[in-house]
């Protein structure tokens, strides 16, 4: 084979006039490629690096900024010169915010109650003669679940022009950043600040976006932050040029927020329940926002689950208890419990006492399991008991009664039964017809025996029948999990289901990612397990899911191929690596993931990314077809080297068996189109000569020699004339000849 000499220090300039297939030729120009090093330095966000493939260091056009007096050239987009009345961006940095886009018109027709405090607030963000915002940056400074995001979606909605795109951004940093905020005329953007690490504020932030404000008021957009009031700080921001804070003290009262749920949701009737109790109306007062629109989906699912009972299930016929109605329902799955499970949780007992309220060990068990089954076959719900009270009482290194001895002795299971709120119908179903007292058992649980979280973790996950989110385990398992939303929770499920029920732990992680409370929490996990080997294929299954959604927002898509690349840095020779490739190939039809493809392919190739993850990207990108073409070899992207990619990935011992079946299918595919098999031929002949290349372009022919040209010739032998030097043929016969 060719041996083309190559020198890095000088390499050979190209000729103008020859064709662009070839100017990539890799032994006519240098490159260098990044090795993975063993410790990762790469932050969490994508490199900044231009849309159109050039390097951000060094090598982007500059920005342009025209004003009424001159046109200053910058490097950055947070240098601005003078009074601006253009901003235009030759260039975007890809590692500014990405966001959701909001619709005004749905905004406005969701529920919404400002209330009086609420009112004073918006009053003050507004310009009296304009009836727009007075700044261009608002801070709105809330407590918790107080619905601050909610105030600043309508706020933009209501006042903001209706050409003007309203973007939800996502705050996916380390730190809160002003050359991560994005910068286009005509927008509005809002962006919560509540993570308590990666959101906390600082001085420099702050004190930047009086700059920021300005190229905002330049380009008619505006900026509204919420932020936690626990990481305000008092940060004596004062009065700054284009900006203003605002304090939200409470949100408005939680009655009036779930009736303005239920009516815009057509649950009227239900509005009309709340309002004829004392008691409903008594258990939502002084309610957060957030817990008051907890509550409104409560009080749907107490009447599904109202209609559900009646049609399911028989009560025994001798009970002599009247039917629940709907608004006794109600005010049940409205109520505080707390003063009734402190009453079964208050002492410490071995035996039942129809005197004591306080329950057994045994019977503190069922009711956990009824918590979770709520109506279920007595076996099931026998079974789940006993085995969270096996998981409590084994201790190793001591004797414990037999279970036989210990069910035995205790009372009659359907007594017990009875004891803890539940009953049995006639077909020996147990109906524990209380949800939301449920719900608050395992609440009150979680929240009172600091030392049985990790237990109750260990009994729901082995308890999940199916990985779905409508298995009643996991529903609990996910409802505790994220209850508090702290990080601490989520290592320790990871911990504990990471090597039992990875797809229990999946399903969870999933639906914590969207939870608009801690999903930033969820992210900010999976980034860490994704370079941790024991959790990384639970990270994959989840971004697999997010980016297979056709409706994934652009900042999801982002999040989940941030994670995936990580990963992919990570994968070893466990089948990790292939299972990688899998999700990419299988993803790699959605234009949106196929240009996040492209991007990690030019990340490797600029010497910014990973070998690993740009080489995967590759091999996936080389399953997309155009017109039943490969879509690299009939128009690749401006930024991918595709040359340089194949004669890389070939060069590899690790990855030159991943990629010529890949290339044996290119050829097999236009084999019978003399053209295009010429077209091919001639693309890939480079990317096969230089040093190194023997073993690889003598793999590569073996692979072909069942493929025939469109005349009959065989491929393998045409690609052997081709790079075999005649010299040499003798010495190295082409694949398939006798020795």
């Amino acid at each position: 084979m060719h041996e083309s000499p190559f020198d890095p220090e000088h390499p050979r300039s190209h000729d103008p006039d020859t064709p662009s297939e070839f100017k990539s030729d890799p032994w006519r120009r240098p490159w260098h490629r990044d090795k993975d090093t063993a410790q990762d330095t790469t932050s969490e966000t994508d490199v900044p690096t231009p849309p159109d493939g050039r390097p951000a260091d060094g090598g982007e056009d500059p920005l342009l900024l025209v004003t009424d007096k001159a046109v200053h050239v910058n490097r950055h987009a947070d240098v601005v010169a003078q009074h601006i009345d253009e901003v235009i961006l030759e260039t975007r940095r890809r590692d500014v915010l990405d966001g959701e886009p909001q619709d005004h018109d749905r905004l406005l027709e969701q529920p919404f109650v400002r209330g009086e405090h609420w009112k004073e607030v918006w009053e003050r963000a507004l310009d009296p003669a304009t009836g727009r915002l007075s700044r261009p940056v608002l801070v709105v400074v809330a407590p918790r679940s107080s619905g601050s995001t909610t105030f600043a979606l309508r706020l933009l909605a209501e006042h903001t022009a209706g050409h003007t795109r309203l973007v939800k951004l996502d705050a996916d940093w380390p730190a809160p950043s002003r050359s991560r905020l994005p910068l286009e005329r005509d927008h509005a953007y809002q962006l919560d600040l509540k993570h308590p690490v990666h959101d906390a504020l600082s001085a420099d932030f702050l004190s930047a976006l009086s700059t920021h404000a300005v190229n905002l008021r330049a380009a008619r957009s505006h900026l509204v932050l919420t932020v936690a009031e626990d990481l305000w700080n008092d940060h004596h921001l004062g009065e700054r040029e284009g900006i203003q804070v605002l304090r939200l003290r409470h949100a408005p009262a939680a009655q009036q927020l779930i009736e303005a749920r239920l009516d815009a949701n057509g649950y009227s009737q239900l509005t009309a329940a709340l309002r004829s109790s004392a008691v409903a109306r008594a258990g939502v007062r002084g309610l957060s926002a957030v817990a008051a629109a907890r509550a409104a989906r409560t009080i749907v699912q107490t009447w599904q689950e109202h209609n559900r009972h009646e049609q399911q299930y028989e009560r025994p016929h001798d009970d002599g208890v009247e039917p629940l109605t709907l608004v006794r329902r109600i005010e049940a799955a409205l109520t505080d419990w707390r003063e009734e499970l402190d009453t079964r949780f208050g002492e410490t007992t071995t035996r039942h006492s129809g005197d004591n309220p306080s329950l057994t060990l045994e019977d503190r068990c069922l009711l956990l399991a009824l918590a979770v089954w709520q109506s279920a076959p007595m076996p099931q719900v026998t079974r789940c008991a006993s085995r969270l009270q096996h998981l409590l009482e084994r201790t190793p290194g001591t004797d414990v009664l037999s279970p036989a001895h210990a069910v035995f002795a205790s009372r009659g299971l359907r007594r017990r039964i009875k004891d803890v709120g539940a009953d049995v119908d006639t077909r020996d179903v147990v109906v524990f017809d209380r949800p939301a007292y449920g719900r608050a058992v395992l609440e009150y649980v979680w929240d009172n025996y600091d030392v049985l979280r990790e237990p109750l973790i260990g009994w729901l996950v082995d308890t999940a029948v199916e990985a779905t989110p409508e298995d009643r385990a996991v529903d609990a398992l996910t409802d505790l999990t994220t209850r508090h939303g702290t990080v601490e929770h989520l290592d320790t499920l990871g911990k504990i289901a990471g090597q039992s029920r990875p797809d229990v732990l999946g399903i969870v992680m999933d639906s914590a990612v969207r939870d608009e409370h801690v999903g930033r929490l969820a992210w900010s996990v999976l980034y860490r397990w994704a370079s941790q080997q024991n959790h990384a294929p639970v990270v994959l299954a989840v971004c697999r899911r997010i980016l297979s959604e056709p409706d994934v927002t652009a900042s999801a898509a982002k999040m989940a191929m941030v994670r995936l690349r990580r990963v992919a840095r990570t994968a070893g020779d466990d089948g990790l690596r292939g299972r990688v490739l899998a999700c990419f190939e299988e993803l790699s039809g959605q234009p949106a993931v196929t240009d996040r493809l492209v991007t990690e392919v030019e990340r490797w190739q600029q010497g910014k990314g990973s070998d690993r993850g740009g080489g995967l990207a590759f091999l996936a990108l080389m399953a997309v077809l155009d017109d039943k073409k490969p879509w690299l070899t009939t128009t690749p992207p401006p930024g991918v080297d595709v040359v340089r990619a194949v004669h890389d990935l070939l060069g590899d011992p690790a990855t030159a068996p991943e990629i010529i079946p890949r290339l044996a299918s290119w050829i097999r595919g236009s084999a019978a189109d003399t053209d295009a098999y010429a077209h091919l031929r001639d693309q890939l002949l480079p990317a096969l000569r230089g040093h190194d290349m023997f073993r690889a372009g003598m793999s590569l022919m073996q692979e072909l020699q069942d493929i025939s040209t469109a005349r009959g010739d065989s491929v393998a032998d045409d690609f052997y004339q081709h790079l075999v030097d005649p010299r040499v043929r003798a010495v190295f016969p082409a694949p398939g000849d006798a020795a």
